[in-house]
């Protein structure tokens, strides 16, 4: 593609660089330049402007974000028509975003000119959301460069798991001094939480907070339901205390016991013959997003939660101060994340 200033007669079949408003007469940027526009240049006193000038192998701003858009959708992602050298991508169904952040790192590498934005991964998602964009960032790319650039896209860089609405099983477990309120919003916020997925709260038990009591709850529940969540009347901090405890009575395994997220670092995740099990922490007990919220998600969404998984979200895990855990981090002693 050559750029430059060129004399308004030559200008024809090129692309208006820059928006040109001169005594009435408007062109817009992007524009072709058309033989009538080229004589009402002439007519508003306008001799030079700026324009891009296509070669036989560029490829028009248009048509390239359209084709790598969708090279680059997966699953449950669909492309809006491009306009000004962008084409959008929005989450067909609601569920957790899938990126590929190596190839799209080295797509926006090949060629400055060509670039895809996307959403943070595993970012939770409402159904017709923008989760992406393509933008050509001049008026027309090399077609090999282009080329490369689906190459990379090939099979596509960006997908939606999508939720299911599975069955919960809430198992909240009561001590002297833990108030009746207290576990009426811990529901009411989990129920919240679940909406958007729609899965739903088909148990609740309250227990004494014992470790044979809680294994009893799970055996009594785990084959009705497709996730157990157990609100400890105390935190967990030690994979020998009565919640750790009681899910491996039940036959679970623990996967993982802390989180480098904040809130939310007390986090207890288990699998129980296929099922995930989670020792939620008591910031989950808040509509505010915490470490809890980013499992959960994925887990609504039939993704695999692994230690490996868990250990990798410090990077961007410190989040909002939740001000009702009482002491904020700044404070010594809070044990209840």
């Amino acid at each position: 593609m050559k750029f430059g200033s060129v004399k308004v007669q030559e200008s024809e079949g090129c692309i208006v660089a820059h928006s040109i408003r001169q005594n009435g007469f408007v062109l817009k940027k992007g524009e072709r330049v058309l033989a009538a526009h080229v004589q009402a240049l002439l007519a508003a006193g306008v001799e030079q402007i700026v324009v891009a000038r296509l070669e036989p192998d560029d490829v028009g701003e248009d048509s390239a974000a359209g084709q790598l858009a969708k090279a680059v959708a997966g699953a449950q992602v669909r492309v809006e028509k491009p306009f000004t050298g962008r084409a959008n991508l929005f989450a067909e169904q609601a569920g957790v975003l899938m990126v590929d952040e190596d190839r799209i790192d080295s797509l926006n590498g090949l060629d400055e000119r060509i670039t895809l934005a996307t959403l943070p991964a595993y970012r939770a998602v409402e159904q017709g959301e923008m989760i992406g964009t393509v933008k050509i960032i001049p008026f027309a790319v090399p077609g090999e460069s282009l080329t490369q650039s689906l190459q990379f896209a090939q099979g596509g860089l960006v997908s939606i798991a999508p939720f299911r609405p599975l069955r919960i099983a809430v198992i909240s477990t009561l001590l002297p001094g833990l108030k009746p309120n207290a576990i009426i919003k811990t529901l009411r916020v989990m129920a919240e939480r679940l909406a958007p997925a729609g899965a739903k709260i088909v148990i609740d038990l309250k227990i004494p907070h014992e470790a044979e009591a809680l294994r009893a709850a799970i055996g009594q529940v785990e084959g009705q339901c497709d996730m157990i969540i157990v609100f400890g009347a105390s935190a967990i901090t030690d994979r020998r205390d009565v919640i750790p405890s009681a899910v491996e009575a039940a036959g679970g395994q623990i996967e993982q016991l802390g989180m480098p997220v904040d809130p939310g670092n007390l986090l207890l995740v288990a699998n129980l013959k296929g099922k995930p099990v989670l020792g939620a922490p008591g910031c989950a007990r808040s509509p505010k997003e915490n470490g809890f919220d980013w499992v959960l998600q994925r887990l609504l969404a039939g993704l695999p939660v692994r230690a490996a998984d868990i250990r990798r979200m410090g990077v961007g895990g410190l989040l909002m101060e939740i001000v009702a855990r009482g002491q904020l981090r700044e404070a010594q002693g809070d044990h209840d994340d």
